[in-house]
């Protein structure tokens, strides 16, 4: 049998760009002791693959030259030599932008076993899943949300952001959204309930932003679910009530290595914040009771979300371009099978 994967050929200096990655077809082995073959039916396309893809300092390692291409996927045991996994298991894992993949299952949290029978396993990589894990450790752990307090969320229409409005909702804060166009605000407030949501689009400067931030959050802002960075977090800053707490989820602002310092810092210090960035790999232990709640809240039709879904491992750089440059709607995907 051949795999087909895609690698990372080079480092895109400032956008990645199609010739930063690399089609490639090789023999797949069979499982020895201890393995597990995945025919990987969905792959994740996640905005920090861009930072993986550059060799500056991060929290992890760069993306290896010439290696596969790092990413989360939902798939099916195809074949087994472990007692723990059989063929036809739905399974998660990070199983890279390829077709197939070879584990070793024994290797604690390579492998999880999900139930496809109420959640529809493209979930496990959404909104039940690692972006549904981080709006939820975001929103209940680094803000501390509490009912009656106003929180703004950018890229509100995203896999991540869209998970965060609805879970505020739910424990009865003011949810204001911040999106990219018409289509997407709507869709936030029409389908994910947000109060309302502004087009960063519609607005030239962070100022004009920030007055229509505070149209929309008349008692200020309480907490942050930061995604965006830039001229969108400088508006939240401009709004923000005293002792708020921000998430920083995300800069995609920045993830084309361009500086993206902020206009007025001391309002840090003025309005005492609490800004905390937060990895959601390095807190497993929330994990189990994240996913207990979204996974039941997805299978009663509380947690709603979109899917954006290429087709084929040939279409995923192309698609992963799109969704660095706003193109996708909600959780994007590449459908494998």
């Amino acid at each position: 049998m051949i795999n087909k994967q895609i690698v990372l050929a080079s480092r895109p200096e400032r956008e990645a760009h199609p010739g930063n990655f690399h089609l490639v077809e090789t023999p797949l082995a069979d499982p020895a002791d201890g393995q597990v073959l995945v025919r990987n039916h969905y792959l994740s396309l996640d905005p920090y693959m861009r930072m993986r893809m550059s060799d500056a300092k991060s929290y992890a390692a760069p993306q290896g030259l010439g290696e596969v291409m790092v990413g989360g996927t939902a798939g099916v045991v195809v074949a087994s030599r472990h007692d723990k996994y059989e063929p036809g298991d739905n399974v998660v894992a990070m199983g890279g932008w390829q077709q197939y993949t070879l584990f070793d299952a024994g290797r604690p949290g390579t492998l999880r076993k999900v139930d496809a029978s109420k959640v529809p396993l493209s979930a496990y990589l959404g909104a039940v899943g690692m972006p549904g894990v981080t709006a939820w450790y975001g929103l209940t752990r680094v803000i501390a949300a509490k009912a009656g307090e106003t929180l703004t969320v950018s890229a509100a229409s995203g896999a991540v952001g869209g998970v965060v409005g609805q879970l505020a909702k739910l424990r009865g804060l003011r949810a204001v959204g911040i999106a990219g166009g018409p289509e997407k605000c709507a869709y936030v407030k029409e389908e994910l309930g947000f109060d309302a949501c502004v087009d960063h689009r519609a607005h030239a400067d962070a100022q004009s932003l920030a007055r229509a931030l505070r149209a929309a959050c008349p008692n200020g802002i309480d907490g942050v679910f930061e995604n965006v960075g830039g001229a969108v977090l400088d508006a939240e800053l401009a709004c923000i009530n005293d002792f708020g707490r921000i998430a920083l989820c995300g800069m995609i602002a920045g993830y084309d290595n361009a500086p993206i310092p902020l206009a007025n810092p001391q309002v840090i210090l003025r309005s005492r914040l609490c800004v905390s960035g937060f990895i959601i790999s390095e807190h497993m232990d929330v994990w189990p009771e994240a996913l207990a709640e979204l996974g039941a809240r997805v299978a009663a039709g509380e947690l709603k979300y979109r899917e954006s879904v290429a087709h084929g491992i040939e279409a995923a750089p192309d698609a992963f371009i799109g969704l660095l440059a706003g193109r996708n709607f909600g959780k994007q995907l590449v459908a494998l099978v």
